[in-house]
């Protein structure tokens, strides 16, 4: 099978990572990749957000199956114009990909199919942000409609905080909070049928504590000992069957990546958003268990025929993934910063770097890499991902200390 992928993230080289391994694979491309993923096969150049470009380059190249990693080429059309070619492609037509596009459209349709979310208002204008932040009160919830490359939401205590992020988005959704831990469900469906992975929790914020702005994310890790037994099971029957049928409804077939991000409430748990493809960094920890061949399952996700694949198997112990973040993240991003330690170390997986002209590894983004590891235990886990971050240097690189801290002290509990 001849697979083309498209992204240059730490997700995309974790896909990329399961997809080599993958003995069905006879050839793995990138577009465009980064220097982690020249290692797995070869990279390609194209312009991922051009639906046109990538359809031609699968043409071209003879694709057999291409897996879209990113958001902004779905909600582009990316995919409609690779089916359009023929070729089978992972990843939501760009209507279904409104789930993540347009957190409007996402709560619209879970309210049509009975979700459990929290309470919202769509806001255009600053009085009604003010109306909304009045109804629901602190903490303050405040989202960009559209992408913002996971940093388009504010929680804060600060209403006027919440007023300036509202007025410098535009569109916004004004929600209530959701208390209790989050966690993150990845959903590989073909429309109708649904394979649920293993799920796992993600750090947002930039700071120890969950302290300072929030971010694309720092680390995390997976499985969850701490969650409800059933909580998969649950999900899978009250969120993600529910949400693909209404949106068979509405003749826009989800096919990919169902990402769904919960908060395990008093009430039960409750959708904090939808994204259309994997997340990240929970990608590269829930992949670094998985035991089935990867592409086999996108394949058969993207063709229609999930309900006849066999059940997904695990590795057994734990994973966990620490970001390295360049200085200045998440406001702005240092560039051109020499990296050590990090060229073919298994488990460091590339996202921000680049490979200057003297064949320099280079931080050229906000994330740079996320170090992965597994173990027996996940303190074992936790353990060896910091070991890898240890052994990795670059001018003003931030990376959290405590990721899984919290679920190895027994630290989490569900309301």
């Amino acid at each position: 099978m001849r697979v083309l992928l498209i992204g240059t993230g730490g997700r995309e080289h974790a896909i990329a990572a399961a997809l080599a391994a993958d003995p069905a694979v006879t050839a793995l491309i990138c577009a465009p990749g980064n220097p982690g993923m020249a290692a797995l096969g070869t990279l390609a150049d194209v312009d991922p957000v051009d639906p046109g470009a990538v359809a031609a380059l699968a043409v071209e190249l003879g694709a057999d199956l291409v897996v879209v990693g990113p958001e902004a080429p779905l909600v582009a059309g990316v995919a409609d114009a690779v089916r359009a070619k023929g070729i089978p492609c992972f990843g939501p037509s760009q209507a279904a990909a409104q789930l993540e596009g347009s957190k409007a459209f996402a709560k619209d349709v879970m309210r049509a199919a009975g979700v459990p979310t929290a309470r919202s208002f769509v806001c255009t204008t600053p009085d009604e942000v003010a109306a909304a932040l009045d109804e629901f009160g602190p903490p303050y919830v405040v989202k960009d409609d559209g992408l913002a490359a996971g940093k388009g939401v504010v929680v804060t205590e600060d209403r006027a905080e919440a007023l300036a992020h509202g007025a410098a988005c535009g569109r916004v959704v004004v929600e209530e909070y959701l208390a209790g831990p989050e966690v993150s469900l990845f959903v590989v469906t073909d429309g109708v049928s649904a394979v649920p992975l293993q799920p796992a929790q993600d750090f947002k914020r930039i700071f120890d504590g969950d302290q300072g702005p929030n971010t694309g994310g720092m680390g995390a890790y997976s499985p969850l000992p701490w969650a409800p037994p059933d909580l998969v099971e649950e999900v899978m029957a009250r969120v993600v069957q529910p949400t693909l049928a209404e949106m068979r409804r509405r003749d826009a077939q989800f096919n990919g990546t169902l990402y769904v991000g919960l908060a395990l409430t008093a009430d039960g748990p409750k959708v904090i958003e939808f994204n259309c493809r994997f997340g990240d960094p929970e990608t590269q920890a829930v992949l670094a268990r998985l035991e089935t061949p990867l592409a086999g399952v996108l394949h058969a996700a993207a063709v229609g025929r999930l309900a006849e694949d066999p059940p997904l198997a695990w590795r057994s112990g734990a994973a966990v993934c620490v970001v390295m973040a360049s200085a200045g993240y998440p406001a702005s991003a240092s560039r051109g910063d020499v990296i050590t330690g990090a060229d073919d170390v298994p488990g460091v997986l590339h996202a921000g770097t680049a490979r200057r002209a003297d064949g320099a590894l280079v931080t050229a983004g906000g994330r740079v890499l996320t170090c992965t590891a597994l173990g027996e235990t996940l303190a074992e886990a936790r353990d060896a991902a910091y070991e890898l971050v240890r052994g990795i240097a670059f001018d003003g690189a931030q990376f959290r200390t405590d990721i899984a801290r919290a679920a190895i002290d027994g630290n989490i509990s569900v309301p």
